[in-house]
């Protein structure tokens, strides 16, 4: 089966001129050309624009793209690591950005507006498990302890400020008595 530039357009719902775009960078040229010289995609030429969309729909860039199809799966696997990374930063610096703006207007009311999981709603199922505060203690501590970035990046989910964050990562540095 082969299909032509306007019908492989429309079957990923992209522009004619982005198809033409992706030929003239090499991430997507026609497998033949008709005889009136128009772009031929086959089969193949499908499955590698699939895999495109779906690269793109990662956040990938073209370049990234384009060396993960014409490369080795361990180059894949390592661009897709490193957006992964990228997007857990600017995940951390979009919830600093939300703490910000929260102090510039001084409204905490507004910190219902973040998206988070609720601490008070956390704690509450904590304590109706019978984890009392030492018990918590004893949870920061080994979380802080054994993987401090991820028990930061928890405590951020839970909308805490960063103030707040400090706070609790210091007081799970403590030993408890």
């Amino acid at each position: 089966m082969t299909v032509s530039i306007g019908k492989l357009a429309c079957k990923f719902n992209l522009s004619r001129s982005t198809l033409l775009y992706y030929d003239s960078i090499g991430i997507l040229s026609p497998s033949k050309r008709s005889v009136s010289n128009y772009r031929v995609y086959s089969e193949e030429d499908c499955r590698r624009l699939e895999k495109i969309a779906t690269y793109r729909k990662a956040g990938l860039s073209l370049q990234e793209i384009k060396e993960m199809l014409d490369g080795s799966k361990c180059v894949a696997v390592n661009n897709l690591e490193a957006k992964l990374e990228e997007i857990n930063k600017d995940i951390i610096a979009l919830r600093e950005q939300q703490f910000f703006i929260i102090n510039l207007l001084q409204n905490n009311q507004l910190l219902e507006r973040v998206s988070t999981i609720e601490i008070d709603c956390f704690a509450g199922v904590l304590e109706s498990a019978g984890v009392d505060e030492k018990a918590q203690w004893r949870i920061h501590n080994q979380f802080e302890k054994s993987f401090p970035e991820k028990h930061e990046a928890f405590l951020q989910l839970l909308g805490l400020t960063p103030e707040r964050v400090r706070e609790i990562r210091k007081w799970a540095q403590e030993e408890q008595k």
